[in-house]
């Protein structure tokens, strides 16, 4: 099989969050049940390339991006949510933002490779109707 590549995951990621209510969606994973959406979308691409992963390869996939969503995404967005809160004494808050929302960015295409990386290491299963957010979701 051939290796997954960042790129067109990234591309991927990025045309399906911004269709529909997809962004609402994934979102609402995130916040009320505290899923990762970057794994999210990964699981949809993979479904979309018509492969499935297992139970034990979705548990490693979450552990090799456990760490640098505990110690860099989360800490990055409570820092964005509580400068937001206090936009009225934060002076450029807009600037600020705008560069947090950037640097996040970054962080998440960094945390989308870190999951290539990882399903690159598997052997994936060809399958005609994956859904492999079910194990997730």
């Amino acid at each position: 099989m051939n290796l997954l590549n960042c790129d067109d995951f990234w591309q991927f990621a990025c045309d399906l969050y911004s269709k529909g209510d997809m962004q609402t969606r994934l979102l609402d994973y995130q916040n009320q049940q505290g899923k990762n959406v970057n794994l999210c979308l990964l699981l949809y691409y993979l479904d979309s390339l018509k492969l499935a992963v297992s139970q034990t390869q979705l548990n490693k996939l979450e552990q090799s991006i456990c760490e640098f969503d505990q110690q860099v995404l989360k800490p990055l967005r409570a820092t964005r949510a509580y400068l937001k809160a206090n936009q009225t004494e934060i002076a450029d808050y807009a600037v600020i933002r705008k560069e947090l929302l950037s640097t996040e960015l970054k962080l998440e295409k960094q945390q989308q490779q870190l999951l290539i990386t990882t399903i690159n290491s598997f052997t994936l299963t060809p399958c005609s109707t994956p859904n492999n957010t079910r194990l997730y979701l």
